[in-house]
């Protein structure tokens, strides 16, 4: 019986972990967070509510944590797909089961999410402009026309975890992913996605200078 595995990584999100791992395994039953260098515990908490958790030593970037999140499910021989999920309960369980059932009915190979595929997401200007010129250098790359390049919620199909090997540690990760898929030509769609903004969420990835730093990324690497 082939499984999925959902890959949370985590950095410093004590606050939220248990809950979003809660959440997941009400729907999936394989869930490891990668605790990249996390100080406040979150790793406790993480396998306390459930999931299995890998751990950095030291924060290496979260496109590092997706690299060891792939290749710990991928040592699973009965795995079927990936499910990339953030740690900051910013994305919905829902949308991440229907995605994952479009990879189970053999309509795609990657299912990636979208939060501008039904109209405009409720975002800052700052964030905003970053996730349109990363959209933008992602078609200019690639060739993909891709909505939204920079969402965190991604289901991949083994086969097509099994060919990814994630290189940039920061945020130039999501740029370097779509890349690598669009060099391996899988069947490749975009499901319209809601993200759930909190105060939470806002703090951790919509300051001025995270916007910065993926501009930095994305054209300086």
């Amino acid at each position: 019986m082939s499984r999925s595995w959902v890959v949370v990584p985590m950095f410093n999100e004590a606050t939220v972990i248990g809950s979003v791992v809660t959440g997941l395994l009400e729907e999936f039953s394989h869930v490891v967070c990668v605790d990249d260098g996390s100080s406040d515990g979150s790793a406790a908490i993480a396998r306390s509510a459930g999931a299995v958790v890998v751990q950095h030593p030291v924060n290496l970037g979260q496109g590092a944590a997706l690299q060891t999140g792939f290749e710990y499910a991928l040592q699973d021989p009965e795995l079927e797909a990936v499910i990339t999920f953030d740690a900051d309960g910013q994305h919905r369980v829902a949308d991440a089961a229907v995605m994952l059932a479009r990879v189970r009915a053999g309509e795609a190979d990657v299912v990636l999410g979208s939060r501008f595929l039904e109209g405009s997401a409720d975002v800052s200007r700052l964030k905003r402009l970053v996730l349109r010129t990363a959209a933008l250098q992602s078609r200019m790359s690639t060739g993909l026309q891709l909505t939204d390049a920079h969402n965190g919620l991604r289901v991949i199909a083994a086969p097509v975890v099994a060919k990814i090997n994630l290189t940039q540690n920061r945020m130039a990760h999501a740029s370097e992913l779509i890349q690598q898929l669009a060099e391996l030509k899988p069947v490749l769609v975009e499901h319209p996605v809601e993200i759930v903004y909190t105060e939470y969420s806002k703090a951790k990835g919509q300051s001025l200078l995270n916007g910065v730093n993926i501009l930095a990324d994305l054209f300086f690497r």
